[in-house]
């Protein structure tokens, strides 16, 4: 196993993970109530494509990092993991990005279509607004060196994450159609 990157101090870590976690909710939540109008010189879309690409990476590490650490191979794991969570950094930066200068965009298909987009997008959207704690308490397990709690945590973060990066694309797919 791997050794201890960070010293154990469980009041802080959840100091830290809650006050992290309530101000990335507050900002998507305030942030998408408003619009900048701003002419960077491209489509602000590209965000969105961006976006669904840095999911399906993300996406791809969740898988290969489980692969990896069923085999054994832990540093891999590590790395794998660490990667996701820092492309998850940049896609919220991203993602709050297209928000401002884009503002809404809204599903024009119809029938039975419109409703499988509607359940994908409220799961997706429900999971993601309250995944990151999770991932960060798993994070610090591992961190601490707390493996069989790590584990514990990470048999129902990680498919919850999954699910999140891989309906993002998806709803993209649904959504990009209707995009001005």
């Amino acid at each position: 196993m791997l050794s201890a990157i960070i010293k154990k101090n469980d009041k802080q870590a959840k100091l830290l993970i809650g006050v992290f976690s309530f101000v990335v909710f507050a900002a998507v939540v305030l942030l998408s109530n408003f619009k900048l109008t701003v002419n960077l010189g491209f489509n602000v879309h590209l965000f969105a494509a961006f976006n669904a690409i840095v999911n399906t990476i993300i996406a791809i590490l969740l898988i290969v990092a489980l692969v990896a650490v069923k085999t054994k191979h832990y540093l891999l794991h590590k790395k794998l993991m660490i990667t996701a969570l820092i492309l998850s950094v940049l896609f919220l930066v991203s993602y709050i990005a297209h928000h401002l200068l884009a503002g809404e965009t809204k599903f024009g298909g119809t029938g039975s279509i419109k409703v499988i987009y509607l359940f994908i997008l409220f799961t997706h959207i429900f999971l993601a607004a309250i995944i990151l704690p999770f991932i960060l308490f798993t994070a610090y397990r591992a961190l601490t060196a707390e493996f069989s709690l790590h584990k514990k945590l990470a048999r129902y973060t990680w498919p919850l994450w999954l699910y999140v990066a891989v309906t993002g694309p998806i709803v993209y797919l649904f959504i990009s159609p209707y995009y001005q």
